[in-house]
């Protein structure tokens, strides 16, 4: 059963070497990020699976000990998902799941067996409800750690330039995100998504599946559009 959540932003930005710097831009998102796993170790999970946008649909499973880096962004950034363990040779974490590595990392999480699952834009709504409630049945008391970025249409210089149905979108993102509003999340429209270039959606929407009995209550950590970008950092407890 679900236990606990925390939702975060998956932005390679996100780490300090990345970024350079704009580091500083982000300190309060990293902030709120580390307090956010912190409501995770609280709640004692027997199973965190890291959930985040990934290229193929999915679900793709990364089990622990899957090395990412980031590398591709510039940077001699290695990380890897939980402790060290014999993998499929050339597997590599997707950049969300590198990002929740780094995040986890820099955490000194320890508190419980991790997994990763790659989920993609063209994942169906029902697909991934579904992919939720059979993580929720894996362990008596599961946690997610669930990454994904709203709308990146929130300014003219946003990647996906001005859109006025992105503030509107993420908006409505942080208000389900920060009361737990289960069927909200499951509302979702994956087309209009889609075309505010926001990679949570589906993520989102595997969370909502697994919360379906868990009766748990929300709060909003940070919401910020820094770069055009809608980022919310959010726990389920």
């Amino acid at each position: 059963m679900l236990v606990a959540a925390a939702i975060c932003p998956c932005p390679p930005l996100l780490v300090p070497e990345v970024a350079a710097g704009a580091a500083p831009e982000l300190d309060r998102a990293r902030a709120a990020c580390a307090d956010a796993l912190g409501v995770l170790a609280a709640a004692r999970p027997d199973l965190l699976v890291v959930i985040g946008p990934a290229e193929r649909g999915g679900p793709d499973p990364h089990p622990e000990g899957t090395p990412g880096s980031f590398r591709g962004f510039g940077v001699e950034v290695d990380v890897r998902l939980g402790g060290a363990k014999d993998v499929e040779p050339g597997r590599e974490l997707p950049p969300s799941l590198a990002v929740a590595a780094w995040l986890l990392e820099r955490t000194g999480w320890s508190d419980a067996p991790i997994e990763g699952l790659g989920v993609g834009e063209p994942l169906e709504a029902d697909r991934c409800v579904e992919t939720g409630r059979e993580i929720a049945a894996r362990a008596e008391r599961v946690a997610l750690l669930v990454m994904g970025d709203g709308s990146a249409c929130r300014t003219l210089k946003a990647p996906g330039y001005l859109d006025e149905r992105a503030a509107p979108f993420d908006a409505e993102v942080a208000r389900a995100l920060g009361t737990a509003d289960v069927p909200a999340l499951k509302a979702l429209d994956a087309e209009l998504a889609y075309e505010l270039k926001s990679s949570g959606r589906a993520p989102w929407q595997v969370l909502a599946g697994a919360a379906e009995d868990a009766d748990l209550a929300g709060a909003l950590l940070y919401e910020d559009a820094p770069y055009g970008v809608g980022y919310v950092v959010a726990t389920w407890s």
